[in-house]
Order: structure tokens, then C-alpha cells, then sequence
């Protein structure tokens, strides 16, 4: 790739041996304001189709000579999140279905987040690349034999797995359940935790807010929106069939600050509202991937969706501070391939910018209440590219567990849901001039063209 603004990320690819020595639950240090039989309830942004996944994720540490004294590892880790799971302590339950099929915490016999002790006779300068997601990196996430791709329901609603590589660094593999927190709150409680265990003291700051009861749906539900992004959509294109049925790979870039700034100029709608460098990345993104996939017919229209954060859009009321449910609505627009393929990308972004702004409090409550009334039963594909923007979430700040930054703090693998693409923020980069990352998934035949239109080389 000859642009000196996007480099494609070389993935490593190869087989890391994991030995799991030892499996823990973790209780809360104290006493906590639930007792078995007990319930909470959980919201219909939080009981979304989408929402009923765990979200994995993993941290990559090298110890310095100086923690050779310390308590292992482990045993911080385990420690802090104990003392962590008493304000957090929904997160210590486990999640069932009630008579309508809707979600809630409840508090039984089985209990705990989830601990793995495990290592691996491996170096981490083996492991390749520490700046993008691998799918190599699985082992170092903790799943269950046998464990269905969707499974919640009585599962630990924290598993983490702590991994020793033999040059004394380490891995924590993560996996939250989405149901009880988006990004925001993931972050919120991941700083809790490493911020504990960083100082050997309980450091809860902003104190955690459940009060999920602020998203019941209204009595009798008013949706006032059409919802595109639940339509169950009948797939009429190649596309699905293209992606699912030629086992895809994962092709990550990184995307420079002066290039996102290319594109944002280049995508500025025709009109004086402007832009944000999302709304240009996401559409720049969506044509490329459509271009590169040669996807027919070309008047089959495709959507795009991504996550807003609807917190600050908040007014009646006001969410609490430390509040760390489930507060995105997920964003769609439509457009024909045709469209996509031969028209202009200002038209393309002015799309995603109405969806973007489309989201308000009134959104929101609609969201809520279309849930009420027809409960998505599952994940809709047809047609679709869906976009997550990590790029705003402080993960490595929040990640200082006392080891430092981690090398590497994000997802692994997108090749299980190929209709998603992420942005991620590089780890060492200066927030004010940040570069991307970007990960999307094609099938090999595909991968060249995507670059080709990426680099925007008939737009120069």
C-alpha cells in the first residue's frame, strides 16, 4: 500500500497453547443490598436482541522487573474485582427470562463472576502485531465447552481469563455481558476495577447507578418511528451469501488523522451543516465495502447501522451520574447499490449524518416501546453493514490495572458477525492527532478492490 496515511495491519496468524490451571468465582467482599430470590429490572435498551451477547475483549501487559515482588497477578486481579462486585453488584447475578420473554437479574445459589488462571508458553513479541485485532488471540478468551453462540441466560456475567505468557507479561481476557452495560458503562466499570486494584483500595468514582426503572416503556406504548433498524428484511442481494458462505478474513488498517481530515473535506454535504469525521468515515467505509464486494442487484436497497450514544439527549429526566446501563440507539439509512456504487460521497454522508441526528430523546422512548410491542426475536443481517465506533471510549486509560497502559486493549475477532465493521483507537497515539484503526471482514477476493477504493485513488 503506497499511501503513507493507511497502512494495512499484517495479521499474524498461528496457534497460542493455553493451559487453564484453575477456575474461580468471585463473590462481593461484603455484604451487598440483595438476598437470594431477589430481582432486578432491566430495561428494553438493555434486553435488545443485540444487547443478548457477551462483548469480548483483551488487554495485553509486559511486568516490569519492579512487580517481582508483588502479589501475582492473579491474585490483585481477583481481589480488586471482588471488592469492586459490591457497588457493581448486579453484575454478580446471573440473568433470566421472565413469561414474556424479557430479561431481568436475579440473585440464586449460583452466583459470582467467573476467574481463569492460565498460561501459555509463549513470549509475547510472538504473538505478532499488538496493535489490532487477531483472531489467533481466542484462546486467551475464556468460553465454556460447548457454549452456544448467544448464551446469557445463568451465565457469569463477568469471565475474565488471566493468562502468564513466559516472559512474565500477561494477558486479561474479558467478557461482559452487553445486557448490563453498553460501552460507556463497561468503561466506567473497568476503570473502577483496574483503579482498585491499582491502589490496593476500593476507588468507586462516579458511584454506579442501576436505576434502569428510568427506561420503562410509556402506558399505552407510543412508537412514532418506523424502526429500519429492527425491519426484518428478506435478503435479496448476493451480499449475505458472499460473506457467510466464503469464510472471510479479517483486514484491519490503519487510518491517519490527516487522511480521516482527506475524507471529511471530500465528504462534506452540499449543504452548511457540515460534517463529523464519523459520519465521512462511515459512509467512505459503506461505499467501499459495497464497491468491493460487487454486490447485485443493483437496485436492492442496503442499510447501514451503527450505535449513538443518547446520553447527553437525555433531558426528561436527566440520567444520574454513574449510571452504566444501556443508553445507544442504533442509527439506520438506506440506499440502493446503484447509489452507493456510482454516486458521490457527499450524498452517502449526508445520509448517515440525518440518521445520526435522528436520534433524540423522543427516539429513544420510541426505541423503548417498539421493543415493548414486537420484541425482536433475532439478529436481522439482510442487506447490512453495521459500524461500532470505539474510537471515543477511553479503553487504555481505563485499562491501568498498576501495569501500566496495556500494549493492546480492544476486541479479537469479527469474523463470527462478518456484517460488522469497528473503530478502534491506537493505543499509543496522542488523543488530539489519534489514528484508526479500522476492521472490517472480506472475503479474500474482495480485499484488494476494498483497498483500492479506500485509498480514494478515484477521488484523487
Amino acid at each position: 500500500m503506497a499511501s503513507p496515511w493507511v497502512q494495512e495491519l499484517h495479521i499474524h496468524h498461528f496457534t497460542i497453547p493455553v493451559t487453564i490451571d484453575r477456575m474461580s468465582s468471585v463473590m462481593p467482599s461484603r455484604p451487598i443490598p440483595v438476598k437470594p430470590g431477589d430481582t432486578l429490572y432491566l430495561s428494553n435498551l438493555d434486553d435488545m436482541i443485540g444487547a443478548r451477547v457477551f462483548t469480548p475483549t483483551v488487554y495485553f501487559y509486559q511486568l516490569h522487573s519492579t512487580a517481582s515482588s508483588q502479589k501475582p497477578v492473579t491474585k490483585i486481579l481477583q481481589c480488586a474485582l471482588a471488592d469492586v462486585l459490591v457497588p457493581y453488584y448486579p453484575l454478580s447475578g446471573r440473568l433470566r427470562e421472565t413469561k414474556n420473554g424479557k430479561l431481568e437479574v436475579f440473585f440464586g445459589p449460583e452466583q459470582g463472576a467467573l476467574i481463569v488462571e492460565a498460561r501459555s508458553d509463549v513470549a509475547l513479541t510472538e504473538l505478532g502485531d499488538l496493535t489490532a485485532p487477531n483472531p489467533a488471540w481466542e484462546p486467551l478468551i475464556f468460553k465454556f465447552p460447548n457454549e452456544e453462540q448467544y448464551k446469557v441466560l445463568e451465565m457469569p456475567l463477568v469471565i475474565a481469563q488471566v493468562t502468564l505468557f513466559r516472559c512474565g507479561g500477561f494477558s486479561l481476557g474479558l467478557r461482559l455481558c452487553h445486557c448490563i452495560c453498553d460501552g460507556m458503562g463497561a468503561m466506567q466499570f473497568l476503570g473502577a476495577w483496574a483503579a482498585t486494584a491499582r491502589t490496593g483500595m476500593p476507588v468507586i468514582d462516579p458511584v454506579p447507578c442501576w436505576d434502569r426503572e428510568v427506561f420503562r416503556p410509556r402506558d399505552p406504548p407510543v412508537v412514532k418511528f418506523p424502526h429500519l433498524e429492527f425491519m426484518r428484511i428478506e435478503e435479496g442481494s448476493n451480499l449475505t451469501m458472499t460473506l457467510w458462505q466464503t469464510k472471510p478474513v479479517q483486514k484491519c488498517y490503519r487510518i491517519k488523522r490527516e487522511f480521516q481530515n482527506r475524507v471529511k473535506a471530500l465528504a462534506q454535504p452540499y449543504d452548511a451543516a457540515g460534517c463529523t469525521t464519523f459520519d465521512a468515515m462511515a459512509a467512505h467505509i459503506w461505499r467501499s465495502w459495497v464497491k468491493a464486494l460487487d454486490v447485485r442487484p443493483l437496485d436492492y436497497q442496503l442499510r447501514l447501522t451503527f450505535s449513538v450514544n443518547a446520553r447527553h439527549k437525555l433531558r426528561n429526566p436527566a440520567l444520574k451520574e454513574g449510571f452504566y446501563g444501556n443508553v445507544v440507539c442504533v442509527a439506520c439509512t438506506r440506499s440502493t447499490v446503484s447509489e452507493l456504487v456510482h454516486g458521490e460521497l457527499p450524498e452517502t454522508t449526508l445520509l448517515v449524518r440525518e440518521a445520526r441526528q435522528s436520534v433524540s430523546e423522543e427516539y429513544l422512548r420510541s426505541t423503548v416501546d417498539y421493543v415493548e410491542v414486537d420484541r425482536p426475536r433475532q439478529l436481522e443481517f439482510g442487506g447490512k453493514l453495521t459500524i461500532t465506533q470505539w474510537t471515543r471510549f477511553s479503553i487504555y486509560k481505563c485499562a491501568d490495572f498498576g501495569w501500566g497502559r496495556p500494549l493492546y486493549a480492544g476486541p479479537i475477532d469479527l469474523t463470527p458477525t462478518p456484517q460488522v465493521c469497528v473503530f478502534l483507537p491506537e493505543g499509543e497515539a496522542d488523543c488530539s492527532d489519534a489514528s484508526m484503526i479500522v476492521c472490517i471482514c472480506l472475503p479474500e477476493s474482495a480485499a484488494q478492490k476494498f483497498t483500492q477504493a479506500l485509498l480514494l485513488h478515484s477521488d484523487f
